[in-house]
């Protein structure tokens, strides 16, 4: 195995459920930052939306996004893969349905057109696992490992 499917193997034991992430977009260069819940498949995030949400029409204008999880970081390019009905995205959909069984189906309506998956791709992430940090470029599959301890410190 090489360190980059190390990596992405890492990736899905850490978010391949749901997990919450800010998510920054920006609009004429003015950044917007909302919290989501991301799940990990196939190399990207999804996040589940609607197409007329602020964050969809920035991300159409603007497809450079960030995403953060306590120290885990993302810079990453996003798009909007259409409805969970398309049939490019069932398999993606009985995933994200499973991750998101809690709140899937009382915060979603399929029968709506607006409603759209977030397919957010990766170009570069920091991210911990039992006390190793990964640096990774995903365009060039180049990892950088080096130990690392996540602390939080409280100062009041």
């Amino acid at each position: 195995m090489t360190p980059y499917e190390k990596c992405l193997q890492i990736l899905q034991n850490l978010f391949a459920k749901d997990c919450q992430f800010a998510l920054a977009t920006s609009a004429q260069e003015t950044p917007s930052v909302r919290v989501v819940d991301a799940y990990f498949s196939d190399g990207a995030f999804y996040v589940v939306s609607y197409a007329q949400s602020t964050k969809v029409k920035e991300l159409e204008s603007n497809p450079h996004v960030a995403l953060c999880n306590n120290a885990h970081r993302f810079k990453a390019l996003a798009r909007n893969v259409g409805h969970p009905l398309a049939a490019h995205n069932l398999a993606i959909r009985d995933q994200l349905r499973e991750a998101f069984a809690a709140w899937y189906s009382l915060h979603n309506n399929e029968a709506d057109a607006n409603m759209c998956y977030i397919r957010i791709e990766p170009t570069w992430g920091f991210f911990h696992q039992d006390g190793v940090g990964y640096e990774v470029d995903f365009a060039t599959q180049e990892v950088k490992t080096f130990p690392f301890t996540f602390e939080v410190v409280s100062v009041i």
